[in-house]
């Protein structure tokens, strides 16, 4: 069972204290909710201020404190649907439509870096089994990785093709530095930890994936400074 390790006081250096995974994320789930109604609370007391102040100074300084606050809602909400049991609701679905609504979100949500993205697709008329909202949100969660982690890059190469009776998704990222294990990729929820990014974001990919039946992985090779990413979906018969 996937746990979190805690290591305890100096007096008792050899003792840890191990919470199972399901327990975490219900932790992180109540206090979420919870913060996300003492904010609910701030935005109401807010818009009541709105309405009494009269400056027009004031009323705007009152609504950047609303955006703040909503801001901080939508934090919070984002992370516990990144710690969210799922359980994707499966259509029949054109792996080209598929992609085809991937690649206008992606230049939607990324309009700076979709520019840097080539795309290699050979499909046809294959179909998938697949929830398309989870899915999109898995594959999107990859591109914006690599956006965050290598800012300056300068190209993206996606392969989409079919390899038998399996759908194949490769984000190939150049990476002149990388010294990170790919053995459990994905696995590893809450290791990479950051400003307003926590680590969950490629185990949430991995679990939504596996749900929909499929495989994912990563590589590196050094002889090209190449992170491959790679995402397996079965095709419907």
């Amino acid at each position: 069972m996937l746990g979190l390790g805690l290591t305890m006081s100096r007096e008792h250096p050899q003792e840890s204290l191990n919470v199972p995974w399901p327990d975490l994320v219900k932790f992180v789930r109540q206090l979420g909710h919870d913060i996300r109604n003492h904010l609910n609370a701030v935005e109401l007391q807010s818009a009541y201020l709105a309405e009494l102040a009269e400056g027009s100074e004031i009323k705007e300084e009152i609504r950047h404190l609303r955006e703040m606050v909503s801001e901080i809602g939508a934090s919070f909400q984002k992370l516990g649907a990144a710690l969210s049991t799922t359980n994707p609701t499966l259509i029949s679905y054109t792996a080209a439509d598929f992609v085809d609504d991937l690649k206008q979100k992606l230049a939607k949500d990324f309009p700076n870096e979709d520019a840097k993205v080539s795309w290699e697709i050979q499909l046809k008329d294959e179909k998938l089994q697949i929830d398309p909202q989870l899915a999109q949100q898995a594959l999107l969660e990859l591109f914006a990785n690599a956006f965050r982690h290598e800012r300056n890059v300068k190209g993206i190469t996606t392969k989409v093709y079919v390899d038998g009776s399996d759908f194949v998704f490769e984000l190939h990222e150049p990476k002149a530095k990388f010294d990170l294990s790919t053995k459990n990729w994905g696995r590893e929820p809450l290791r990479q930890i950051g400003q307003s990014h926590y680590g969950l974001g490629l185990n949430r990919t991995r679990t939504i994936i596996e749900a929909h039946g499929g495989k994912f992985a990563a590589n590196y090779e050094r002889s090209t400074s190449t992170l491959t990413t790679r995402i397996i979906l079965p095709i419907a018969r």
